[in-house]
């Protein structure tokens, strides 16, 4: 309606409208019809009421239907809200159980995660701290694992080994790429032994890895060498103990029958010396020989007796305990037997040259008298034989020489024999105190002369101490003791 008045006021306004409205209302005189405008207007405003009327009318009803509609319109969306109020309710709810059940879920990872990392923590625990070697390889030979052992073995760490090929990282190590390979090729457990010079003993187990996607290998190196020393040791004082009582029996078997010898070579000396039945000079000359002869067998006699009463008291010796003593006599003690029992084809030890440098006032020393006398005697032998051997080959003048050497040092009593002979090479240097000697290949013989396995058992087992050698082939050797002087 309201777009209609507007237009109908401005068609009032014109000049044709306002024109037409006068000549209506004007009568033949010009004169205003008042009567004609009264009814003019009243028809007018009834007209304008009747459309105003029809025109509310159907406002109304436009209204009525409009907000029908709107009802309908709002039911719609009040049950459109409900049924998405309760579409979202839902979803909340099941978005609610999904959150629910992916906290359960994230919490069961970092649960397995952190349960993991502390099995991964303790197993890398267990493989870092195990006694054991452990080295872990790809089928490529790189290092995947390498503990704490290995470390302190080969000076290399961890973190410089890992992803590295186990032979460009440790050149040295004495399992082969072959051997490696043949674990991981058939699939089965590879045992090794190794020794280095008869000092270092491994037990190595190839372990091969049965995951396909990642082959490798573990390999564990088990050092057994104080185990091997202590099965050697105990084999070796097993072997003393038979040796010693061996001695004992010899050593008597042979002193009953070699006294009664020696008893009659006096007798025999005896009625030489009275000289009843020598009746002209040749057999005097015959006589003299006689007598030199007797002499020399009654010395070489009196040399055995002396060897078998030591062999007696070394037996005995090891049922007793330790002893305080001064070095000093042990020492002369010593000398004097050897002066008596070494000898070689050339000279006896009694034709040395014996130089002493004793640090005055040297304390006491608890130890086990008659086996120290075997130590030293055996070094005096060993250097006996040195000693003969290069006065073989001197083509000089040739002194032979032996100095002995006492000193106390801190807590500590240091005993050296040095001498003059033919010297040590290294290779006797690694085996003089080892009781068997042996190479691979040909085997070469080595009498127990040349060694001195039983007086560096004396000195490190039975006295705590320790024993070594420096020598130089064209200087000689130097033995070195150092007993504890605290029992």
């Amino acid at each position: 309606m309201q777009k209609f008045l507007l237009p109908l006021v401005l068609l009032l306004m014109t000049p044709f409208v306002q024109a037409a409205i006068k000549f209506t209302i004007k009568d033949e005189q010009g004169n205003t019809n008042w009567q004609y405008v009264a009814n003019w207007s009243s028809g007018i405003l009834i007209i304008l009421l009747t459309i105003i009327a029809i025109w509310l009318f159907l406002t109304k009803r436009r209204e009525k239907k409009a907000n029908h509609e709107l009802n309908v319109i709002r039911k719609e969306l009040e049950q459109r809200v409900k049924d998405r109020t309760a579409t979202l309710d839902e979803s909340n709810r099941l978005l609610q159980e999904s959150n629910q059940l992916l906290a359960q879920e994230v919490e069961q990872h970092v649960n397995t995660t952190s349960r993991l990392r502390v099995s991964e923590s303790y197993i890398k625990d267990i493989l870092t701290s195990m006694p054991l070697m452990l080295i872990s390889l790809d089928k490529e030979g790189r290092v995947t694992q390498w503990n704490r052992r290995v470390a302190e073995a080969s000076g290399i760490s961890a973190d410089d080994a890992l992803g590295r090929n186990l032979w460009e990282v440790y050149p040295s190590a004495t399992i082969q790429p072959e051997t490696v390979q043949q674990a991981i090729r058939e699939n089965r457990t590879i045992h090794l032994k190794q020794s280095l010079r008869s000092v270092s003993h491994f037990d190595i187990t190839i372990y091969p890895l049965r995951d396909a996607d990642h082959p490798g290998v573990v390999i564990l190196v088990d050092d057994v060498s104080k185990q091997i020393t202590a099965e050697n040791m105990l084999i070796h004082n097993d072997k003393m103990s038979f040796m010693g009582e061996l001695a004992s029996t010899m050593a008597h078997d042979i002193n009953a029958p070699l006294q009664a010898i020696l008893l009659d070579l006096k007798s025999f000396q005896g009625i030489l010396s009275q000289h009843d039945f020598i009746k002209d000079e040749a057999d005097k000359e015959k006589v003299a020989k006689l007598e030199a002869l007797l002499a020399d067998m009654s010395e070489k006699g009196t040399q055995v007796s002396t060897i078998t009463n030591n062999l007696v008291a070394f037996a005995r010796s090891q049922h007793q305990s330790k002893q305080q003593a001064n070095v000093i006599d042990v020492m002369e003690s010593a000398v004097g037997v050897a002066n008596d029992v070494i000898s070689s084809d050339s000279f006896t030890f009694r034709d040395l040259k014996i130089e002493r440098d004793f640090e005055e006032n040297l304390p006491v020393l608890p130890c086990y008298i008659t086996e120290l006398q075997q130590v030293l005697l055996s070094l005096f032998r060993h250097a006996m034989r040195s000693i003969s051997a290069r006065a073989a080959q001197a083509s000089d003048p040739y002194e032979p020489k032996i100095k002995l050497m006492l000193s106390e040092c801190y807590d500590s009593l240091w005993i050296r024999v040095q001498h003059n002979g033919i010297g040590l090479t290294h290779e006797e240097q690694m085996h003089l105190f080892e009781p068997f000697f042996s190479q691979d290949g040909e085997s070469e013989d080595h009498d127990a002369g040349g060694r001195l396995s039983f007086s560096h058992y004396i000195i490190t087992e039975q006295h705590r101490g320790n024993m070594a050698v420096t020598s130089d082939v064209e200087i000689g050797s130097t033995f070195h003791i150092q007993l504890p002087l605290a029992d």
